[in-house]
């Protein structure tokens, strides 16, 4: 057992560490948020025009064409919304100006998003259109760093409006920001968001597959053991693939067609990390009427975040953190409850 914590202090936690305080994964980690309302908002409609009750169904159908443009509306531009948001923060964590980030990202997304026709397929800003949205926010801000970092931007006196200025100093970056995504698109008719979807689709398989979701609920739990967040850290990751899993599912069960994916956002949460990572509700509950006072008194601290799926009390009071003893339960249960869940929703 020491033997395996040295290893997960030593060589596990360094990488892991930095990957999660990387500033382009904390982007991707922060920009996705902008992203939430939409998709809650799009989830109510989406639940209220599908309610399981034959009277409702019939009720609800003169008026599923025009449910369906909510749902459009929030699920149909996840992709754009997160590039907006990715950009923005990117920018921000890079010193730079964020609307101007969010902006160039933006534009740069539209331009990915025109078909063999030169015609917008629209398409691309749902959730098929996520990578893209990553890749477009992470050159177009780098781009404008560079110009920056260069001064090769154009400056007003100091008497213009700052907003005014802002935009002036990022017309330079916007031009060759166009230029490149515009040249690729259009004169070398290299189709961007193909090609990006063909790089990540073993990635999208191999998490929507049992081994995958298994072996990243396996990585979560250990980093938790060994004293760093482990959701927070791969979510820069992992949340691209289960929103995109998401996105795609809503807009499946708006057409009636068969869920495509199991593991989409909400799987860990809702069926494995039941009171928070590791499934520890259980423990506050033990806690809760323990013979020890301590026990009984973080029991009470945490029995009300426990029940909204946070459990830094319980892993840090208990602990759980560098703890032998309940290093095991704390990661064989969310493996046999992903495995069983698992199995459940495929039948």
């Amino acid at each position: 057992m020491n033997n395996f914590m040295n290893w997960v202090q030593s060589s596990l936690m360094p990488p892991l560490a930095k990957a999660g305080n990387n500033k382009y994964l904390v982007s991707i980690r922060n920009g996705l948020v902008l992203t939430l309302p939409a998709v809650i908002s799009g989830s109510i409609f989406l639940i209220i025009a599908n309610i399981p009750i034959p009277a409702w169904t019939n009720f609800m159908k003169p008026y599923m064409g025009a449910m369906g443009v909510a749902v459009n509306g929030s699920f149909g531009i996840i992709s754009l919304l997160a590039t907006i948001g990715i950009g923005y923060e990117l920018a921000k964590a890079l010193d730079l100006d964020a609307i101007n980030g969010a902006g160039l990202s933006t534009m740069a997304f539209i331009v990915t998003s025109f078909n063999s026709k030169l015609t917008l397929d629209t398409d691309n800003f749902a959730s098929s259109g996520l990578f893209t949205a990553i890749v477009c926010s992470f050159i177009s801000v780098s781009i404008l760093r560079l110009f920056v970092k260069k001064d090769w931007i154009i400056k007003l006196p100091k008497g213009v409006p700052a907003a005014v200025s802002q935009s002036f100093a990022s017309l330079t970056p916007a031009f060759l920001i166009l230029l490149f995504f515009w040249g690729l698109r259009v004169p070398l008719h290299f189709d961007i968001n193909h090609f990006i979807q063909s790089i990540f689709h073993p990635l999208l398989f191999a998490m929507n597959s049992l081994p995958g979701i298994m072996f990243y609920t396996l990585l979560v739990s250990i980093l938790w053991v060994a004293g760093i967040h482990g959701d927070m850290t791969l979510q820069g990751i992992s949340d691209p693939i289960f929103l995109q899993f998401l996105a795609a599912n809503g807009v499946a069960y708006a057409h009636h067609q068969t869920i495509p994916y199991i593991t989409s956002l909400g799987f860990s949460s809702l069926f494995v990390n039941v009171g928070g990572t590791g499934a520890t509700i259980m423990l506050v509950f033990w806690m809760l009427s323990s013979k020890s006072k301590a026990y009984r008194e973080l029991g009470k601290v945490a029995f009300p975040s426990a029940l909204f799926e946070i459990n830094e009390p319980v892993i840090f009071g208990f602990p759980v953190v560098m703890n032998p003893i309940t290093l095991i339960p704390f990661i064989v249960i969310p493996q046999v409850l992903t495995i069983t869940t698992y199995l459940w929703l495929c039948t």
